[in-house]
């Protein structure tokens, strides 16, 4: 068995011997790709090398590196001139339509939403009673203008009693001298001579008393019995009920104090009882509109009054309504509120206000899309005053 083993690996290795050869003549007939091909000793040496496009990419790279940063700066100090805030809320003039009278509606003029003029009926109060009201008050005042003239007379009537008063007064004078003398030349009697004093001081007081009334009644005619009447406090007063009344009874026709649109109008309907200065309804102006935004305190470093502003409304993506700040609140928001921040409790923390800011918006472009009350806006405030080199830069130049 040894013998024949050793035979055959002898017989295996002859063959593989005698087959390289032809191995080797099929390998050179075969296509040799470009990397297996031969190259010349000296063929890269002459040709000049090319970048590659990895390395293309990072030089461009670091040329835009100074270029990103000089234009960041530039944008930076030439920027932040522009205040920015969404806190901000469509407003508008609203008023609850009321009366300071009371009554029952009996006819209601507009409907729900919609838009009326200035002056224009929204709805009426039954009026019987304040026509009633009305009419007792002049009635009234046509009373006391008789009255007074009936005082003037009688004001007359007393001088016309005083001044005959006078008379009989002058008379008994003269009697009482006349019985004086009587007396002490004995002619006239002690009892003649007590008469004639007695009546004399009788006629004084009555005279007196006279007058008396007349001033009175002279001081209630206002110290001029020929001033007109409708001058007289009394008569005055009686026309100002007369005045009230007729104020009252036109109050029963409720008109709309400003142009805009109602709304919430079913809230009262015929037949219903209002008390006085109750609210029936709202009234909101849609021409007289602003702006109500509310920025931190951070923000309004260079906001003035008079500045530019644009106006972006959530509503209406892609418009953009004009106008300028109107005024700032004196005080943050948190001052008015109805339990302030106690700064002096000792676990306080600085939280940035919030300051009041009203924008003046220009609504006169007809085709603008209407503003509503309420509406969520994005306020835009041109300050003039670009964010600058930074702190460290400008103190150290």
């Amino acid at each position: 068995m040894l013998v024949d083993r050793d035979a055959d690996s002898s017989l295996e290795e002859a063959e593989r011997i005698a087959s390289q050869p032809l191995l080797r003549e099929a390998a050179r007939e075969l296509p040799q790709s470009p990397e297996q091909q031969p190259t010349a000793p000296d063929a890269g040496r002459d040709a000049p090398q090319q970048p590659s496009s990895r390395q293309r990419v990072r030089l461009a790279l670091f040329l835009m590196l100074p270029l990103a940063l000089l234009g960041g700066g530039a944008w930076y100090v030439v920027g932040g001139r522009v205040m920015y805030t969404d806190d901000a809320y469509v407003n508008a003039d609203k008023v609850g339509i009321s009366t300071d009278v009371a009554g029952t509606v009996v006819q209601v003029d507009v409907h729900d939403n919609q838009e009326v003029a200035a002056g224009q009926v929204l709805y009426r109060l039954d009026a019987l009673q304040f026509v009633i009201a009305l009419g007792d008050a002049k009635a009234n005042r046509a009373q006391v203008a008789l009255t007074l003239e009936s005082m003037k007379r009688d004001y007359r009537r007393m001088l016309t009693d005083a001044a005959a008063e006078q008379s009989q007064v002058a008379l008994d004078r003269t009697r009482y001298e006349r019985a004086t003398r009587l007396l002490t030349s004995g002619v006239e009697s002690r009892a003649g001579y007590d008469q004639a004093q007695y009546t004399l001081q009788a006629d004084q007081s009555k005279l007196e008393a006279l007058r008396e009334e007349a001033r009175v009644q002279l001081a209630r005619l206002g110290g001029n019995p020929d001033a007109p009447t409708t001058q007289l406090p009394q008569y005055q007063q009686a026309d100002a009920q007369v005045a009230e009344a007729e104020r009252e009874l036109l109050h029963t026709v409720v008109t709309a104090p400003f142009a805009g649109i109602v709304t919430n109008v079913p809230a009262i309907a015929r037949g219903k009882f209002l008390p006085a200065s109750t609210t029936a309804f709202y009234l909101v102006d849609t021409h007289h509109v602003w702006i109500d935004a509310t920025p931190k305190e951070t923000q309004l470093t260079y906001v003035r009054p008079g500045q530019l502003a644009s106006v972006r409304v959530d509503t209406y993506p892609g418009v953009r309504w004009y106008g300028t700040v109107e005024s700032l609140s004196p005080a943050a928001a948190q001052e008015f509120s109805l339990l302030p921040a106690q700064n002096t409790s000792g676990n306080w923390v600085k939280v940035v206000q919030r300051v009041q800011m009203r924008v003046r918006v220009d609504t006169s472009d007809p085709r603008m899309p209407p503003l509503r009350a309420g509406m969520s806006t994005e306020v835009y405030v041109d300050t003039g005053r670009p964010r600058g080199l930074p702190h460290f830069l400008t103190a150290l130049f």
